[in-house]
This record gives structure tokens, sequence and C-alpha cells, in this order.
């Protein structure tokens, strides 16, 4: 069973990539509005996260290059989103169907109050007025600190935001090879490891349109995948690609699901959040966490880096640095590390008050 995951998705996540909305601004949405109109009639919701905004903009504004200056990216894509937009409600309204523009940030989706807001956004869209969202990075607003880095790390995590059950990330080439396509490389039909099959022969971007390569789309299947969700790269210039692959047909590279599914929420936090320091563990914590799923006590702390608060993502490194979990932190950093080495008992004597006996509570914890 490979393929056949895909022929039971109810709801797919398409992702679209920079190079192909440039090349055909108005036909390419105008394509993909067609399929997903034929997959509705069959019961088949679709999300779409559509890049172009900034290489719209460009070719509006008479650039040769995409502007490497925060201001002058955000500017682009401030005269280039509406453009998009524009050909996405041409596309759909051909067909009957209303879209939504979503923008995020990736401090939408970092605070939980905010993540459960456009969830139901995207709820009330698809399943109480059967529009189909249209959504990108608000590139205008977005500065360094609260990107997502580019489209496809954002589909990703659009996969858990909607409860999708698939992820089709369209590219302009035919999903994963094992050298340069362009010098006789192969393509690999299906990847059941993705850290061992395709990292290592995974490229970066090379067309000066978009952040993304085969590299971010390869770790972007790997976090759909611990949502449970299959993840197909293919190209995206073909006739009724969206609906082949659908079908379970041999194209692209399918990225099969890891086999521990994580929970919505704690997806969240291993992917959504970033990290706001760290906390050293020892041999006998690290087996306490991995091995029995147990809880980080105080007594198996080593040392604390960075500065963070009580409830916010910290990364969990064992004695040589190299992180194996994320949680939420129950104390501050400072607090942390003025109990580390301490029994549980003791945390009200060293602080004064005591909120729980552990640092990470296992169901605030993430092993990776």
């Amino acid at each position: 069973m490979t393929r056949e995951l895909l022929t039971r998705a109810r709801r797919v996540v398409v992702k679209i990539g920079s190079r192909l909305m440039s090349e055909d601004p108005a036909g390419r949405p105008a394509a993909i509005a067609a399929e997903v109109a034929a997959l509705r009639a069959r019961g088949v919701d679709a999300v779409i996260v559509s890049s172009g905004a900034i290489a719209l903009g460009r070719k509006a504004l008479g650039l040769e290059e995409r502007p490497r200056e925060l201001p002058r990216l955000q500017a682009a894509a401030a005269v280039g989103q509406g453009r998009l937009m524009q050909h996405w409600e041409q596309a759909f309204a051909a067909h009957g169907i209303a879209v939504g523009q979503v923008l995020l940030t990736h401090d939408d989706v970092a605070d939980r109050g905010r993540f459960l807001a456009a969830r139901h956004a995207l709820f009330a869209l698809l399943d109480d007025y059967r529009a189909v969202p249209v959504i990108n990075e608000n590139d205008t607003v977005a500065t360094e600190e609260i990107k997502f880095g580019d489209n496809d790390g954002l589909a990703a995590l659009v996969v858990n935001l909607c409860a999708a059950d698939a992820l089709i990330v369209l590219t302009d080439v035919n999903g994963l090879h094992d050298a340069d396509p362009a010098r006789g490389g192969t393509r690999i039909p299906l990847v059941t490891d993705i850290d061992a099959q395709a990292a290592p022969v995974a490229g970066g971007s090379t067309s000066g349109l978009g952040l993304g390569g085969m590299s971010s789309k390869v770790q972007a299947a790997k976090v759909a995948g611990k949502s449970g969700v299959p993840t197909v790269v293919a190209e995206g210039r073909g006739p009724d690609i969206i609906a082949s692959i659908l079908r379970g047909e041999d194209i692209g590279t399918l990225f099969l699901p890891s086999d521990e599914r994580l929970a919505s929420r704690k997806h969240w936090i291993a992917f959504a959040l970033r990290p706001a320091g760290s906390i050293q563990v020892d041999a006998g914590a690290r087996v306490a966490l991995v091995d029995r799923r147990k809880s980080l006590l105080p007594s198996g702390v080593l040392g604390v880096t960075g500065s963070f608060a009580a409830g916010d993502a910290v990364s969990v490194v064992d004695a040589d640095g190299r992180e194996f979990a994320r949680g939420l932190s129950a104390y501050a950093a400072e607090e942390v590390e003025r109990i580390r080495g301490r029994r549980s008992a003791d945390i009200e004597l060293c602080l004064g008050y005591k909120n729980l006996d552990e640092v990470i509570h296992r169901d605030d914890l993430v092993i990776l």
C-alpha cells in the first residue's frame, strides 16, 4: 500500500511554486481551478498555497532580478499580491467558486490562539461556504524573525492547520532525482526514509524566483509526514496533474508519512514553534524521555542556554549538544538554572513556589 494512500484523500493541500506561476500567471491558476472544481464534484476539497507575489511584483515593477533588501522584497510583494489573487479569483469564478485570501506569518501559527483562529477560519471557508482558501506568506510585513522561510514550509504547516489528507507540491521538475536531472539523474519514485534516501540528494533553488528548492520540499514532506500525511512532489505543467496524482499514478516522488503520527498540538509544538533556548539533559534523562516517554524532571537537567519564559518552546539536547526533543518549559530559563540537578520536592525550596514537578511535562514534549 503506497500510492493507494492518495486515492483516499478527501482534503488536499496543493502548493504551486514561483516559477510555475511566473511562467503563466493566468493560465496556471485556470488549469488548477478546473481540476479543483472537478475534484469537488467527487467530494475532494483543495487548499491552495500559492507562491508568486514577489515574482509578479518584480515583473510589474520592471525589476530584472529578485530584490535582496527586505524592504524592497516587501514592496515587490505588496505590488504582486493583488495581481496574484486577481488571477486566482478569475480562475475560480469561471466555475462559480469563491476564493478566500489567507496571508500568514510564522507568528500566526506559533501563537496557539492565532493558530486556532486561522484553523477555524479555514474550516469555515471549506465547510460552511464551500470556498477555496488561497494561502501565501504575508511577505509585505514578514521580517526575518517571523518568516516561514519558503512556501514549502508554509504548506507543510497548513496540512496540520486544515487537517488535510495529502500534500501535493507542484514544481518545475518531476520529483526528487538521485542526481541533477540535467546530467542524467534518475527520478526516485518512492521515499520511505527521508533522512536516508532524500536528504543526501536534495538541492537548493536555482531559479532565482523563489527561496525553495528540493531540500525545502524534502523538509516539507518530513513535516507533513509527522501528521501522518503523504507528500507528492511533481512537475506541475502537465494536464490533470492533481487528479492523476490522486488516482495513484506513478508521477513525481511520493514521500510516505512517518509511522508515528503526532497529534495536532504536538505537531504544533514540534514544527510551528521556534525554540527560544535549550535545556541540556544527562544520559539517564534522555533514556527516560525517549524510551520510557517520561516527563523531564529537574534532576536530569545539566544546563540551560538562552533566555526563555515559562511556556516558551525549548530544544532538549543531550550531553553532546544534539537536539532530540522539543517542548514547552514550565519554568523560565533562570528558574531552570536554579533547580537543575535537584529533586522535584526541592523546587519550592529553591524558587519559593512550584508550578509543576516537571521542567517539561510529557504532554508538552515531542521526541524528534
